[in-house]
C-alpha cells in the first residue's frame, strides 16, 4: 500500500504512515529511515527528498502522534456533562488528564514518540499537532484551565504557568505506569490512581489559588 502511495506521488504520506506503525510497535527507537524506505519500496535516498534527516522525520511523526493524543483527550471531554458550567470545568480538567493517561496505556509506543519534539514549547501550538478536535494536547489543557478561571476556581495569577504544573504531574504518572516501576500495577489500581492524580492536580491548583489570594 505504501508503494502504491509512492507511485501516486504521495511518498511522504506513505513514509509517515509506515513510521507511525513502526513507532506503535517499538516507540521512536523503531523508526529507521532504511526500514521505512524498504517498506515503501524505495531507496533510502528517496526519503531524504521529503525529510532533511532522521530528526525531521521523527519531529513530523511526533506531531502526528500528538494529534492522536489530542483526540483521545477530546473523547473524554465529550463525556463531561455540559449543563452546569462549574461542574463542566471540574470535569474538563479531569477528562483531559484521563484522556492523556489512557492514550499512554493504549498506545505506549506512540505516546513515547509524541513529545519527542524540538523547539521547546513552540510545538505545543503547531497546527500539525492538532487533531480532529482542532487543538493540540497542550491547547486541550489550556481550554480546561481557562474554564477553571471562568468559574472562579483559579485566579488569573495562578493560571499563569499552570499548564506546566498540571502537565508535569500527569505526564510523570503516565510515564511511570508505561515504562517505570508503576507498570506492575494491576488495571483496577492503575485506573483508581489515575483518577486520584487528576483530582490532586485540580485541588492542588485551586488550593494554591486560595492560599495566595
Amino acid at each position: 500500500m505504501a508503494r502504491s502511495g509512492y507511485f501516486h506521488g504521495d511518498l511522504r504520506r506513505a513514509l509517515l504512515d509506515a513510521g507511525l506503525e513502526a513507532a506503535r510497535s517499538d516507540g521512536p527507537e523503531g523508526v529507521s529511515v532504511r526500514e521505512l524506505a524498504r517498506v515503501a519500496g524505495v531507496a533510502p535516498s528517496a526519503v531524504y527528498r521529503h525529510f532533511e534527516g532522521h530528526d525531521e522525520l521523527l519531529f513530523e511523526l511526533a506531531l502526528r502522534a500528538q494529534s492522536m493524543v489530542a483526540d483521545a483527550m477530546e473523547t473524554e471531554l465529550a463525556l463531561v456533562p455540559s449543563g452546569d458550567r462549574r461542574a463542566w470545568a471540574d470535569g474538563a480538567i479531569a477528562a483531559t488528564g484521563i484522556g492523556y493517561i489512557r492514550f499512554a496505556w493504549q498506545e505506549p509506543g506512540l505516546f513515547r514518540l509524541a513529545f519527542r519534539t524540538r523547539g521547546d514549547l513552540e510545538a505545543a501550538h503547531d497546527e500539525r499537532g492538532r487533531g480532529a478536535c482542532g487543538r493540540t494536547p497542550y491547547e486541550q489543557l489550556e481550554l480546561a484551565l481557562d474554564a477553571l478561571v471562568e468559574v472562579g476556581e483559579l485566579t488569573e495569577q495562578e493560571r499563569a504557568g499552570a499548564e506546566a504544573l498540571a502537565w508535569s504531574a500527569v505526564h510523570g504518572f503516565a510515564v511511570l505506569t508505561v515504562e517505570g516501576p508503576l507498570r506492575s500495577l494491576d488495571a483496577q489500581t492503575r485506573e483508581a490512581f489515575a483518577v486520584r492524580i487528576v483530582e490532586m492536580v485540580r485541588l492542588g491548583l485551586a488550593q494554591c489559588a486560595g492560599t495566595r489570594a
